[in-house]
């Protein structure tokens, strides 16, 4: 299983070590002006996709790109109502929830892309929006997480501008992948 995989069966150390892995990806680069960007380029990523792209999993446990778009739509809700919980509430309890319940429950292989697309951005500009011109203090404001414990606002700020990042990765190389498998596909198979 990889360090990105985040289930709630997960325990608490394996959280950790997926919270590490997801902080990793984007170095130095501001949560900030992640969160700016990554509307542009998940569709600059899923631009001229098929519906077989969208459907194809590279394996049978893996999701597909419209699996990740889903998710990608869904997690960006529950971040804005965990970050303004945080901004509300003094150490408001922080729920996980799982995320291939979510998938399969409501149907993320089945429905479509534009609207995956659009909730993610629009929802995305709602969270800049309101986080942009904070003070530096409020950062430090904490929330009770069920699997990581006390967590910063900043902390869900990073997990999530980077978490979003992950996935604009993890599409692109489905795309790559897709092409190489098609191109595979074309060749003809030597005479013997």
């Amino acid at each position: 299983m990889s360090v990105f995989t985040n289930s709630a069966s997960r325990s608490k150390d394996e959280a950790g070590d997926y919270t590490t892995a997801v902080l990793g990806l984007v170095g130095g680069v501001p949560p900030l002006e992640i969160l700016s960007m990554t509307a542009s380029r998940l569709r600059e990523a899923t631009r001229g996709l098929s519906k077989s792209q969208l459907a194809r999993r590279e394996a049978p446990d893996k999701w597909s790109i419209n699996h990740v778009l889903r998710h990608l739509a869904d997690s960006e809700i529950v971040w804005g109502w965990r970050m303004r919980m945080a901004l509300a509430h003094d150490r408001p309890p922080i729920t996980g929830y799982d995320q291939d319940a979510w998938a399969e429950r409501l149907d993320y292989g089945k429905r479509k892309l534009s609207p995956a697309l659009e909730g993610f951005r629009r929802t995305r500009a709602e969270n800049y929006e309101l986080l942009k011109d904070l003070p530096e203090a409020v950062f430090a404001r904490t929330g009770q997480h069920t699997k990581r414990g006390t967590i910063t606002l900043l902390e869900l700020l990073r997990i999530f501008a980077e978490h979003a990042e992950k996935h604009v990765q993890q599409i692109q190389s489905a795309r790559a992948a897709y092409k190489e498998f098609k191109a595979a596909q074309a060749v003809p198979s030597a005479p013997a």
